[in-house]
């Protein structure tokens, strides 16, 4: 059984979702907190973990485009990311229109009651099933 990975790539977290074994749906698992931006060994170890705990082949990562398609700083630090990914790795890392995953998730939340203030600690996990989510039902 292989699985996805599907990450939500933010400044100072990263939101991590799973593919259930067959690839159909897309599953939260954890928020990866850093305390400073540059500061990824820590954060590259746990994706490590997780890729070897779930046996993972294969990585979807949200590319944050500006609405008008062009690659802004975020998108720039996320392709950065997706080589440092593939080199720690060696796994396919699929890039992910991920535009309007964080609205969604803040709404998803929303909807679902989630009080203002707890929400921070869903949102990058939620944004990372959107990911996930949309590059399943694309496949």
């Amino acid at each position: 059984m292989i699985r996805i990975m599907g990450l939500d790539y933010g400044s100072k977290t990263v939101g991590v979702a799973i593919s259930d074994p067959l690839g159909i749906t897309a599953q939260g698992i954890e928020t990866i907190h850093r305390k400073e931006e540059n500061k990824l060994r820590r954060t590259l170890a746990r994706i490590e973990a997780l890729i070897a705990e779930y046996r993972v082949d294969t990585i979807v990562l949200g590319l944050p485009l500006h609405m008008n398609d062009e690659i802004g700083e975020r998108a720039e630090r996320s392709l950065a990311f997706k080589e440092m990914l593939i080199r720690r790795t060696g796994l396919e890392v699929i890039m992910w229109d991920e535009r309007l995953t964080t609205v969604e998730a803040e709404q998803a939340l929303i909807e679902m009651n989630v009080r203002r203030e707890d929400r921070k600690k869903y949102i990058d996990q939620i944004a990372a099933i959107f990911i996930l989510q949309g590059y399943l039902d694309s496949i």
